[in-house]
């Protein structure tokens, strides 16, 4: 064999036997590291005296409505107004067929005229004791009869002439001329245009401060960005059961050119300054428990707590209940923290823009 196989030989023999003695050294122990800190911020809990600026979509109806039914049967004689004609107060909306109830009237007069007649002369009878008094008392009573039945006519005949009850628009015409309707037909509806409101649904929460008179903006969005001013005209009483919302109607002051009812608005309500308790919004967590908050110990420790909600203002909101002013909640480092963890507080980063 020659000499460089030799060596090559002895060389691959003694690095066998090297590796071999290092797989038989003891392993090296893993290091200890160190558990990480777990770094949060916090916010206080804080009274503030907050006035809630909240928008309510709704849209315009007029408030004055009246439909117009006849209290007469017969046949329809004038009806001069269509849908959209203005029309004053007690001018003519509506006249129909009378000849019937005026003859019926000129048979009543007659008799009343008739029964005047038999009283007097009855009246003389008895004073010369050629009558008796309960002939008397008939004939009165025939004479009352006759007057009632008079009015009774002259109130049906009123009825045949309709007149508008107020100032307004006509929105529907039901009926024409010359048609033959029955008792308690509905024939015209008016309505007062100056009587624009909005219905929007408020939050119970918000509702014990909002009042009649308050002021309120509405944009009307066919009638482009423009804001109109506005006010609270009444709060309905009841609230809907399922949504815990209340209806306040909110009255245009003075209605704007253009605006009719059925367009789309916009309402901005602003409430009156109240003191309420607020936190960060992102401070609230939920699970299938409700809602709660990791409230920080004095000795930093993190502690589940369940509060109660209110309403949102901004990036803050309400809490009703759980929690007392000055106490300091989580509101950022969530990612891993539970109940009884221990935490460090860290500065708040500002924003390049904040000072």
């Amino acid at each position: 064999m020659p000499k460089n196989n030799n060596s090559l030989l002895l060389l691959i023999i003694l690095t066998g036997l090297f590796l071999s003695g290092c797989n038989d050294a003891p392993p090296a122990k893993p290091a200890i590291k160190k558990p990480k800190t777990h770094l949060v911020e916090v916010d206080e809990v804080e009274w503030k005296p907050i006035s809630t600026v909240s928008e309510r979509t709704g849209s315009l109806r007029s408030r004055r409505l009246v439909r117009i039914h006849n209290q007469e049967e017969g046949r329809v004689i004038e009806l001069p107004h269509f849908e959209g004609d203005l029309v004053e107060a007690s001018e003519l909306l509506i006249s129909m067929e009378d000849e019937l109830l005026k003859a019926q009237l000129a048979k009543a007069r007659a008799t009343t005229s008739q029964a005047y007649q038999d009283l007097e002369r009855i009246s003389n009878l008895v004073d010369r004791r050629a009558a008796s008094k309960d002939e008397l008392t008939r004939v009165n009573t025939r004479l009352e009869v006759a007057q009632a039945e008079e009015k009774l006519l002259q109130t049906r005949l009123s009825y045949t002439r309709i007149t508008a009850p107020f100032r307004g628009v006509v929105s529907h015409r039901y009926v024409e001329p010359g048609d033959a309707v029955a008792k308690h037909t509905h024939l015209l509806t008016l309505i007062d245009p100056e009587s624009l409101i909005t219905e929007i649904r408020i939050s119970e929460l918000l509702l014990p401060h909002i009042s009649p008179g308050d002021a309120a903006i509405v944009r009307i969005d066919a009638l482009g960005d423009e804001q109109f001013p506005g006010r609270v005209l009444r709060i309905h009483p009841e609230l809907d059961q399922a949504t815990r919302q209340g209806v306040i109607e909110v009255i245009l002051d003075p209605v704007p050119d253009g605006a009719r009812a059925g367009q789309f608005a916009r309402v901005t309500l602003e409430t009156a300054k109240v003191q309420r308790m607020l936190i960060p919004f992102a401070a609230v967590r939920h699970d299938r428990m409700g809602a709660f908050v990791y409230l920080l110990d004095q000795d930093n420790k993190v502690r589940r707590t369940p509060v109660r909600s209110g309403i949102r203002v901004s990036d803050q909101i309400e809490i009703l209940e759980g929690l007392k002013p000055k106490q300091k909640v989580i509101s950022r480092g969530f990612l891993g923290l539970t109940n009884g963890k221990q935490v460090k507080i860290t500065q708040r980063r500002t924003e390049p823009d904040q000072k």
